[in-house]
């Protein structure tokens, strides 16, 4: 008798699974990548100093914390941008937030001069009556 060698499960079916496996791959690479490029641009806002100072400010202003309530969070995805240059720089985002009553966004403008930021917009949106609430000190609403 006869012995037929059949082929192997590759062999049979490599004309399918090659392309299909290539375009698999592709499609996975892809989805990291964007979610790697997502989360670095995520860590560089959330790491800024403007950042860091708006949510401490909005946090600790009692205006904000009886329309929002505590504790004043982070809510969401930021939107706008922050460029970075040796000791100079600028900021235009906002930041969406939530409390225990409610939600906002805090809008920072600023600009970093010689390692120093300034600021000249920094105030909490309320989304549900609209109402903006100053973030900055008193002395510095007049320049």
């Amino acid at each position: 008798m006869e012995e037929i060698k059949q082929k192997s499960w590759f062999g049979r079916n490599w004309l399918w699974v090659v392309p299909v496996g290539g375009c698999l791959t592709l499609i996975v690479l892809a989805v990291l990548g964007i979610g790697t490029l997502f989360v670095g641009v995520s860590k560089m806002f959330t790491s800024s100093a403007p950042y860091e100072y708006a949510l401490s400010e909005a946090s600790n202003n009692t205006e904000v914390i009886a329309a929002l309530g505590e504790p004043i969070e982070s809510d969401g995805i930021i939107s706008g941008n922050i460029s970075l240059k040796n000791n100079d720089g600028e900021a235009n985002f906002s930041i969406p937030i939530k409390g225990s009553y409610g939600t906002g966004s805090i809008t920072v403008i600023g600009t970093k001069t010689d390692g120093e930021w300034h600021y000249e917009s920094l105030y909490v949106t309320i989304k549900g009556t609209q109402e903006s609430i100053n973030l900055l000190k008193k002395e510095l609403e007049s320049i």
